[in-house]
This record gives structure tokens, C-alpha cells and sequence, in this order.
């Protein structure tokens, strides 16, 4: 299994450096648990995509600074980019950017949150139980899922195809599914706290004291990151 990471960030050398590029911790967070996927990297924010749509088994698009409902020519190109992938049935998944340009792409709403940001370790109820949530989620066991979140967009209305698999009083569409071939999530499973305590950090002023306090007190509390990593391998594997 091959996945191709569209890379829609560029981050400072000194913080690429230190953490990796967004690329660099989805290889190490999918190879935590399943060490025989191959990736390819492709950075779409500098126009680089595949030369072929088979030259991997799916795809994933990651999150960014930008909003998805911009009208940067990267951003247009990446959004017909998804459609092509949607018609020929290619697995994707979508996070947090990805998760709200797909939405846009395929007839969806992506917006402002007028509550401000929603940083820090957040939880979502689950809506559906699927498949490829595996033997580990049923109903009577797994109810909700928390991922680390930081992010002032959202999406508002799904695409008339989409199922909403999660959601949360903040956040209403977390997860949402497309048919068999398309997942995505607002949380950035990929995330460590130690790296989001940087971002908002450096986002202080923007966040504001008290919910900046909240989404760093958050952060001492468990996530469900390698969960939500299962799910996804899961997704793109299934028959």
C-alpha cells in the first residue's frame, strides 16, 4: 500500500527541523502502526502533484495555514485536483484543510467559526458506527474520540453525498465519509502536544487568554490519535 501525501503547509526551516515536516509526522504516525506502507510526498501548495493518479493506492491532504475557501490558484488547482479523484473512486482521506477543501470540492461549506479558534485536545461523539472502525469500536464500547485541534475554519454543510460520521457542540461536521473512497476529520491526529503547545504558543494573542489556558490544560488529557490512525488504514484498505 502506497499512500500519497499531498502536502498543503510549508514550515519554517527551524521548526521543520524540530518536528518534521507535516509530511514527516503522518510517514512516522501511519508507520507506528502499520510499518509496511510505502508513501510518496508531494507538495501541492508548490504545485507538485503526481504524474499519474496510480502512481499510489490513495492519497491524503493534509492541514494548512490557508482557508479552504480561498481563491489562491493553488488552492482552485488542488480543489479540481479532488474532484478528478472523487469521479475515478480513489481513496482519500482529508485533514483538518483537507477535510474542509474536500467538502468544498465536491458541493460542500466551509466557513469562519464565529466562536474563534478551536485549539487544543477535543472530543467528538461518534454519529456512525462503520466497518472500518474494526473490532475495537461498536456501539457499546466506543462512543466518542478526541484528536488535537487547532483551527479558526470549519465545514457547514456537507456535500449532498457525505455521511457525518462525528461531531461536537464546537465543531457540528468533525468526520464525514463519501461513499467507500473518501474520509476526512478536522483533528490532526498527526499532531504531539508538544508541537501544538508551540503553535499556540505563538498564536497566543490571536486565541485569546482564557481559551488559550483551556486548549493548554487539554492537552494533559489522552488523545485517540493511533485509534483514528487505524481507522484510516482500515479505510483505505478495505475491499
Amino acid at each position: 500500500m502506497r499512500i500519497g501525501i499531498l502536502e498543503t503547509a510549508t514550515l519554517e526551516p527551524a521548526v521543520k527541523n524540530k518536528y518534521g515536516s507535516y509530511a514527516e509526522m503522518f510517514q512516522r504516525l501511519f508507520l507506528s502502526v502499520d510499518n509496511q506502507l510505502q508513501f510518496n510526498d508531494y507538495p501541492v501548495i508548490n504545485g507538485l502533484y503526481p504524474d499519474s493518479i496510480d502512481e499510489c493506492d490513495a492519497f491524503l491532504i493534509t492541514g494548512s495555514k490557508f482557508d479552504a475557501h480561498g481563491e489562491d490558484p493553488w488552492i482552485l488547482k488542488l480543489r479540481d485536483y479532488i474532484i478528478d479523484l472523487h469521479q475515478q473512486r480513489k481513496r482519500l482521506i482529508g485533514i483538518c484543510f483537507g477535510h474542509q477543501l474536500i467538502a468544498r470540492a465536491l458541493g460542500g461549506l466551509t466557513q469562519r467559526n464565529k466562536n474563534g479558534w478551536g485549539v487544543g485536545n477535543a472530543c467528538s461523539h461518534i454519529d456512525q458506527v462503520k466497518p472500518w472502525m474494526g473490532a475495537e469500536n461498536n456501539q457499546s464500547s466506543k462512543k466518542q474520540f478526541s484528536l488535537l485541534v487547532s483551527h479558526q475554519d470549519q465545514v457547514v454543510k456537507l456535500p449532498d453525498q457525505a455521511q457525518l460520521i462525528a461531531s461536537s457542540d464546537y465543531c457540528p461536521i468533525s468526520s464525514y465519509q463519501v461513499g467507500n473512497h473518501i474520509l476526512t476529520f478536522q483533528g490532526h491526529p498527526e499532531f504531539q502536544a508538544e508541537y501544538l503547545r508551540y503553535t499556540m504558543t505563538k498564536r497566543h494573542d490571536l486565541i485569546g487568554e482564557e481559551k488559550y489556558q483551556q486548549a493548554m490544560a487539554s492537552l494533559k488529557q489522552p488523545n485517540d490519535s493511533l485509534l483514528v490512525t487505524r481507522w484510516m488504514i482500515n479505510f483505505v484498505k478495505i475491499d
